[in-house]
């Protein structure tokens, strides 16, 4: 059985940890708080514009539209996004998980190129041959989430679609959490470029007749990488509210943790206590009684 002093300083280590969760919970659900407001103001949106686009690329010329392009190439880009910081649970892991799945096994054979938004999946990918060398693309995309706007993000958007247009790259695939809950997170795969027409739009039921007011080049100039890069900006903010949800469940399960540790050694601490008591009745009984004796 330990002594007395090593399990009081055992209760004292994992009342400070539980001390240190416990906040970086509450801070966790108050960011969450903001990101998930921003979210949900976005999505409706985003995917309206979406799927707008998708059906009105259905009435284009594929020649017209450099944004529909599909080459059959073998160039891929990954947008894999991450975030900066640990604690979160599975968050980064998934990601990391699912853009090595997509190399593996979905994409073999291509050639790829890794666009880490976030440190934990840069430093995961740094060291492999997908990482970014000698290209326009931003090299630490991290630093988006120090001041996280859709200004910001459309920078970045920017370059990925003139890599796009300049056929650098055949195809854009985004990799991200996609937030449902505070408990639960999607690791999601979603093709950004080149704009796909929808798959209801070739039905006889969902065809329309549309009269282009503007031209169909000013929407295509105008309009299609405005949608390209909202649909960028809520990839990150899904990420940020879905960061803050894992982080806020990993310390909220930590906590319960540490109280449960703390009342375990509580236990042994009184045990301890109560054997080294009886321990020094004993001997006084027994000097007694040799006295007596």
């Amino acid at each position: 059985m330990p002594s007395l002093k090593e399990v009081r300083n055992r209760i004292v280590s994992v009342g400070s940890t539980m001390q240190i969760t416990s906040a970086m919970k509450m801070v966790s659900a108050a960011k969450l708080k903001r990101a998930q407001d921003a979210i949900t103001q976005i999505r409706p949106y985003a995917n309206k514009l979406k799927e707008l686009l998708e059906n009105v690329s259905a009435s284009v010329d594929s020649s017209d539209n450099a944004y529909a392009r599909n080459t059959g190439g073998k160039n891929l880009l990954i947008i894999a996004i991450s975030s900066n910081r640990g604690l979160a649970g599975g968050f980064n892991s998934n990601i990391i998980k699912k853009t090595n799945q997509l190399i593996k096994n979905d994409y073999a054979g291509h050639n790829i190129t890794v666009l880490s938004i976030g440190k934990k999946v840069q430093d995961a990918f740094k060291r492999t041959s997908y990482g970014i060398t000698g290209s326009d693309l931003p090299h630490h995309a991290g630093n988006l989430f120090d001041k996280l706007n859709f200004e910001n993000t459309s920078v970045v958007a920017e370059k990925i679609m003139e890599a796009f247009l300049s056929k650098q790259f055949d195809k854009v695939v985004l990799v991200y959490n996609q937030f449902k809950n505070a408990a639960v997170q999607i690791p999601t795969e979603e093709q950004l470029l080149p704009l796909m027409p929808s798959k209801s739009a070739g039905s006889s039921s969902s065809k329309v007749d549309y009269i282009f007011e503007p031209s169909q080049e000013t929407i295509i100039n105008e309009l299609i990488p405005r949608s390209i890069r909202t649909q960028f900006y809520k990839a990150i903010l899904d990420s940020v509210a879905s960061e803050h949800g894992a982080r806020m469940t990993a310390m909220h399960k930590a906590t319960d943790n540490a109280k449960a540790m703390q009342k375990e050694l509580k236990i042994t601490y009184n045990k301890a206590r109560q054997a080294a008591i009886t321990k020094e009745i004993l001997e006084i009984v027994g000097g007694a009684e040799a006295l007596n004796g």
